[in-house]
């Protein structure tokens, strides 16, 4: 398995070299988490060319398999039936979404270890870890220290398990997670993978987040990026984030800077000029215009 080195090497602004990430495989474009958005996304058949990585959201499923999916329940993203719909995904066997389609493309949910056969061993992989199988999770937090090892223990098992999955293929790879959990719980199985630390509430917090487990990189989302027109612009409910050159601050730390989730070109652009790393985007062509192109 190859690792991100967790280095910027990056310095200078206004640079072509930022790096694409398919978010769940491009989801503007194709069918999210599943094994068609892979293969098209690491084809470099649409405009902008092959990704750098491919984002993957990944939980488990009531008899433990590892799934790639991105919401707790099923309703919106597939055709289970009413009964079904409201379900958690960990209190579903794989059995069952297994038959399920996905957002009606003929496309079924899949393992991460189908995820990884598909995927082409020189396109990295970002697996974000979403839930273990517990209500019980709390991401989005920046937690008190009595917290945290009860909330390392939740997600311990299933980050073996992840793991475990990820071994044996070549890909690199970068674990990242919005539960503080998550990543001390890859912490403690393997130092060596490296890490983002996923945050949209404080930037101070998520900064905090990733000196506490020594992160390669956070990923905050594109309205928390000082410098731009875009720093507290709305984003659903977002933000606003406080007065702190975060790219600036992270990449003192030697942490890379990938900003979630890019829609617009103008977006990656002012992202590209204000010295970010990498661009999580839900279509392939947002670095081909504003002097980024090939």
């Amino acid at each position: 398995m190859v690792h991100t080195s967790g280095t910027t090497g990056q310095d200078a602004p206004n640079r072509a070299d930022v790096s694409l990430i398919a978010h769940r495989g491009f989801a503007g474009v194709y069918p999210e988490n599943t094994v068609a958005a892979v293969e098209q996304a690491a084809t470099g058949v649409a405009v902008g060319g092959t990704p750098e990585m491919v984002e993957l959201d990944v939980m488990p499923t009531a008899d433990g398999e590892i799934v790639t999916f991105h919401d707790y329940d099923l309703g919106r993203l597939t055709d289970a039936a009413d009964e079904l719909a409201d379900r958690n995904v960990w209190e579903t066997p794989y059995e069952t979404l297994a038959k399920l389609d996905v957002l009606g493309t003929g496309e079924r949910v899949p393992t991460l270890e189908e995820m990884l056969e598909a995927l082409p061993p020189e396109v990295g992989v970002n697996v974000e870890f979403k839930n273990p199988g517990s209500a019980a999770v709390r991401p989005r937090e920046n937690l008190p220290p009595e917290a945290r090892d009860e909330q390392r223990e939740l997600w311990q098992a299933f980050a073996e398990d992840v793991l475990a999955t990820l071994a044996p293929f070549d890909h690199e790879v970068l674990v990242s997670s919005f539960a503080e959990g998550a990543l001390a719980a890859v912490r403690e199985a393997d130092p060596t993978v490296p890490l983002a630390a996923v945050f949209s509430d404080s930037i101070a917090d998520g900064m905090e987040i990733a000196r506490r487990y020594d992160c390669e990189a956070v990923h905050p989302p594109w309205n928390a990026i000082a410098g731009t027109a875009l720093f507290n612009a709305e984003y659903g409910s977002l933000g606003p984030y406080e007065d702190i050159d975060l790219v600036e601050l992270a990449h003192e730390e030697g942490r890379e800077v990938n900003v979630w989730t890019v829609e617009r070109w103008y977006e990656a652009n002012q992202l590209r000029q204000a010295g970010v790393d990498g661009v999580i985007a839900d279509y392939p062509g947002v670095l081909r215009f504003g002097g980024a192109a090939d």
